[in-house]
């Protein structure tokens, strides 16, 4: 008589354990981020809308801010080597402020359209207010000037390879332009004639910079 067999034993099939959620990433991306509970508009100009937002801050502490919203702006450094490459000109204009009161040396800046691209509002922000066109464009900086309630980012661009040609501002600016060597814009900041922040954070590091090529 044939042997009798034992019936195979069934195998167990291992189940793929569902991986239980990180609550310490979990914590830490939730301690990184904000959450917006309400937003209103209290003020809707043609350059820039406040809003009143009531907020649950990084962490869970509730807050309440008023903020400028903007659609940022560009800042040109335009600079000629043509004379002098340690040394070189940086086109410089002389404005009068209303919010400061005052004429304010600084570097060719403007506002961008919504969804604009920052270098073509680069581009044609330098030739409206002062005619000059540049063959070489590099990103140099991003800042934000008063964090604290203005929304407004500022993309600095470095201009190179300038080209002369004619200005055309908008109706409501009057803008006086001019060529000014980087030493003199430096020696100006040092004795306080420069009190914008665009020009001080986008001169100075281009100034460092310039001065690492010289060692």
């Amino acid at each position: 008589m044939p042997k009798k067999t034992k019936p195979a034993k069934p195998v167990k099939l291992k189940k793929n354990k569902t991986p239980k959620p990180d609550k310490k990433a979990a914590k830490a991306v939730a301690a990184e981020t904000e959450t917006l509970i309400s937003s209103k508009v209290v003020y809707q100009g043609p350059l820039f809308r406040v809003l009143h937002d009531k907020l649950l801050e990084p962490g869970g502490k509730p807050s309440e801010r008023d903020v400028i919203r903007h659609n940022g702006s560009v800042v040109i450094l335009a600079v000629d080597k043509s004379k002098s490459k340690k040394d070189p000109w940086i086109v410089m204009e002389h404005q009068y402020r209303h919010a400061a009161k005052q004429y304010l040396w600084e570097l060719p800046a403007g506002k961008l359209e919504p969804n604009e691209d920052p270098l073509i509002g680069a581009q044609r922000e330098l030739e409206e207010e002062t005619g000059y066109r540049a063959k070489k464009w590099k990103p140099l900086l991003e800042y934000y000037g008063s964090p604290g309630f203005l929304g407004e980012s500022m993309k600095v661009f470095l201009a190179e390879g300038l080209m002369a040609g004619d200005a055309h501002p908008e109706d409501d600016e009057d803008i006086e332009f001019r060529l000014v060597k980087l030493s003199e814009i430096v020696e100006m900041i040092e004795k306080g004639a420069i009190k914008d922040g665009k020009t001080l954070c986008s001169v100075l590091l281009y100034a460092r910079r310039v001065a690492k090529k010289r060692k």
